[in-house]
């Protein structure tokens, strides 16, 4: 693996990582606590984001591979939270708050393809 590629992941991770707690603290601190809508944000916007980025990317093939990686893998990779999405979901679960824990499931999975695919689509339609 190249030293690029490395600094390329590292440095977009620590992008990434930074604007999760960021958006997650701005949208924690309003909205209630119903649900994890912090995590659920980051998610369907990451999604959104990574659906745009595969856009761009199709369309601009000669961009560098490791601004590529710098993004997804990178920034997206961060920025996103499965596994905090998965212990929510669990502690959910096992508070006895079933309703509250498919929702939020339900939400993430199908937000986030949904959100991935309305990126990818907009910016293609955009360029046309």
């Amino acid at each position: 693996m190249q030293i690029q590629t490395i600094i390329a992941v590292a440095s977009g991770g620590a992008l990434g990582a930074t604007a999760r707690m960021l958006i997650n603290g701005f949208v924690n601190s309003r909205v209630p606590h119903i649900l994890p809508f912090g995590t659920l944000t980051v998610n369907l916007l990451g999604s959104f984001i990574i659906g745009i980025l595969f856009a761009y990317f199709h369309l601009n093939e000669h961009l560098s591979p490791h601004l590529k990686t710098f993004f997804i893998t990178g920034t997206l990779g961060a920025l996103t939270t499965y596994s905090t999405f998965a212990i929510e979901s669990f502690f959910l679960l096992e508070s006895g708050h079933y309703g509250h824990a498919f929702l939020n499931m339900a939400l993430n999975l199908f937000g986030t393809i949904f959100m991935a695919g309305m990126g990818y689509v907009l910016l293609l339609q955009l360029t046309r």
